[in-house]
């Protein structure tokens, strides 16, 4: 990724590991989940995100308009380290992005991918990976501009352990 993807000089990253950041980074997520049809759970949301990244489970990071300080987050990524079996290392998964509509193409979501990428590389990881919609052409664009290359030759296949309630 080049400087020009990612205009961190007009933006904030911050690593969210606190519950004020969390706090934050809470709302932001329900628009994420909103996003994709999850529409209950909202007061469940800071709760999750703080056992998650209280494990070690997730790593969560926020963009805000650097000029506004204080100003809630217009982006949000959501990232992981994973086992890599066969190097005997790790790889990190990057498992949501989102930036508010009104924020689009400015170079948020960039400037998210850059800074999971930029943790993932000092933690020793061999790769980042992700997984998007295949009719997502927006977000497909954006991950080929930033590196990002299609995996042939693999299927993600998936197996529902719990029951989702019907509304």
């Amino acid at each position: 990724m080049n400087a020009a993807s990612a205009p961190r000089s007009t933006l904030r990253i911050s690593r969210c590991d606190t519950e004020k950041t969390l706090a934050r980074a809470g709302g932001l997520f329900n628009h994420y989940r909103h996003h994709y049809g999850e529409t209950d759970g909202d007061e469940r949301t800071l709760g999750w995100l703080t056992d998650m990244v209280r494990a070690n489970m997730l790593t969560v990071y926020t963009a805000s308009p650097a000029s506004q300080a204080g100003s809630p987050p217009i982006g949000l990524a959501t990232s992981h380290a994973v086992p890599a079996s066969l190097t005997m290392g790790r790889f990190w998964q990057l498992r949501d992005l989102y930036v508010l509509p009104e924020h689009r193409r400015r170079g948020a979501a960039a400037a998210l991918v850059d800074a999971v990428r930029t943790a993932a590389a000092a933690a020793g990881a061999t790769r980042l990976s992700l997984v998007t919609e295949p009719d997502n052409r927006a977000a497909l664009d954006l991950y080929r501009r930033l590196g990002f290359s299609p995996v042939d030759g693999l299927a993600t296949l998936s197996l529902d352990l719990a029951a989702r309630p019907t509304t």
